[in-house]
C-alpha cells in the first residue's frame, strides 16, 4: 500500500474509515463526514453497492452500521463516531464509483453529529500500520 497519502485534517480507525475530525479535537457541535480510506478502497476494488444507515438512525462507535459491496467482496462499515446520521451521500449511492475515484473527497459515504470517539489515528499512525 505504499505510495497513498493520508489527509491530515482527519483521524483514522483500524478498520479503516476517517472521520473528519482532526486528532484530539473535541466533538464538534456540527456534523462530521465519515468514509473508507484508499487502503480500504484498494483492498475492495470497484465498488458497486453502499449500504448506509438512514438519516436519523443512532451509529455507535465500532458497531457495524452498513456495508459496501465490491465486485469481490462485502464488507461492513465501521463507525469511528458515534451519534446521530444527520445526512448521507445519496451520490455516491447511486454511484458508487466516486468512492473509488475520491475517498476523501465526493466519496465521503455519511455524516454524523457526534457525540463520543471510538479509538482513533492520526494520518501518521495510520500510514505507519499499513505501511506507508
Amino acid at each position: 500500500m505504499s505510495g497513498l497519502s493520508f489527509p491530515n485534517d482527519r483521524s483514522y480507525t483500524e478498520e479503516h474509515e476517517w472521520v473528519q475530525l482532526a486528532p484530539d479535537a473535541a466533538m464538534p457541535n456540527t456534523p462530521v463526514r465519515v468514509g473508507i480510506t484508499a487502503v480500504a478502497v484498494a483492498a475492495l476494488g470497484e465498488l458497486v453497492y453502499l449500504d448506509l444507515p438512514e438519516v436519523g438512525a443512532t451509529v455507535i462507535a465500532g458497531q457495524a452500521c452498513g456495508e459496501v459491496e465490491s465486485t469481490k467482496t462485502v464488507s461492513e462499515l465501521f463507525p469511528p463516531v458515534s451519534g446521530e446520521v444527520t445526512e448521507v451521500n445519496n451520490a455516491a449511492i447511486e454511484d458508487p464509483s466516486l468512492v473509488n475515484t475520491d475517498p476523501y473527497g465526493v466519496g465521503w459515504l455519511f455524516a454524523v453529529r457526534a457525540t463520543a470517539a471510538g479509538p482513533l489515528l492520526s494520518a501518521t499512525e495510520y500510514a505507519q500500520k499499513n505501511g506507508n
